[in-house]
């Protein structure tokens, strides 16, 4: 009888608010559902209109262009060995199979050690720790970096690489913001669909990434209780810095290498602000395209000899340093 008399209350009740239920659904549905059906019709609109369809037929070169750089950076990227020097711990670690057997705690996850990674330091916590406070001297001494003409070109080439593939990502963003500029999109286009809107006008939005070489310094307990890690990232500030203290210790022992200019982001700098910021090759300049991206070249190559001195670099285009590297590489 309880159980009834329960139903019968809750039947009225539902009688009684099924209006005010019913409108609260309502309201609900239309502001979680309204919304993104509208814009997907205004979208499509926008996208199939005469103004849309001709600004995209202006973008064509521009995007063009795009795609160029976009495709000269994968090149750089893969050309490049974006890499310095190597640690000797855990070299031969492939030669045998680690197990941790331990029970104590064992339903509790422990830290293991990156062996066999030549990129990764395994050491004593006082070497992480001095490791965080000198990178560069901690960086030299375990991954084999020796201050001799050898690492010092080593360590100019790696920042050839860095440099180049910075400047091409670079430049792609900021094509990619001038092409959303020029068309210009509705602030709903931009906010909802930029992705969309960026594969309508041609222009497809390669995850390109730098590279940087990371080196890491790491200690881990013998039962993986605990671990530390100073890691070291070579990206253009650190391999400038290492260029400068290689150099200052090939000084210090009297090496005519160390007397010669270094190729460092300042010195590329200073040959493109010497050069005008104009193309040696073509005479194309950033003040007749804005967004042209231009690299520091070796003239003679360093593979054949050619040292980073003023005299040896010039100011290329992409177009034109790309073209020079091709017919190098098939000589």
């Amino acid at each position: 009888m309880p159980y009834a008399i329960a139903a019968i209350v809750i039947l009225a009740l539902v009688v009684a608010f099924w209006p005010v239920a019913l409108a609260a659904l309502i309201v609900f549905l239309a502001v979680k559902f309204v919304p993104p059906i509208v814009r997907n019709i205004r979208k499509n609109k926008y996208f199939a209109s005469d103004e849309f369809l001709a600004m995209k037929a202006e973008a064509a070169l521009i995007v063009a262009e795009h795609n160029e750089v976009a495709a000269y950076a994968s090149e750089i990227r893969e050309r490049g060995s974006f890499r310095l020097g190597a640690s000797s711990t855990g070299a031969l670690a492939h030669l045998a199979t680690f197990d941790n057997t331990s029970h104590h705690n064992y339903r509790r996850d422990r830290n293991v050690a990156s062996y066999g990674n030549a990129n990764v330091h395994n050491c004593s916590l006082q070497v992480v720790r001095n490791a965080s406070s000198d990178p560069l001297k901690y960086l030299m001494k375990y991954f084999d970096i020796r201050a001799d003409e050898s690492s010092l070109s080593d360590a100019e080439r790696l920042g050839d690489e860095i440099a180049q593939l910075d400047g091409a990502v670079d430049n792609l963003r900021q094509r990619e913001y001038s092409i959303t500029a020029s068309i210009n999109p509705p602030d709903f286009i931009v906010k909802y669909f930029l992705k969309e809107f960026m594969e309508q006008v041609g222009v497809v939005l390669s995850p390109i990434e730098v590279p940087y070489p990371v080196y890491a310094f790491e200690y881990v307990s013998a039962g993986g209780n605990s671990s530390q890690r100073t890691t070291i990232t070579l990206n253009t500030e650190t391999v400038d810095e290492l260029i400068e203290t290689l150099s200052a210790k090939i000084r210090f022992k009297k090496s005519a290498a160390g007397q010669r200019s270094l190729m460092t982001a300042k010195l590329r700098t200073s040959i493109k602000a010497r050069d005008s910021y104009t193309c040696r090759y073509c005479s194309v300049s950033l003040s007749a395209e804005p967004h042209l991206l231009l690299e520091v070249d070796h003239i003679v190559p360093v593979s054949k000899m050619g040292q980073s001195t003023p005299e040896n670099l010039q100011t290329l285009c992409w177009r034109c340093n790309r073209t020079k590297s091709n017919k190098l590489l098939s000589d």
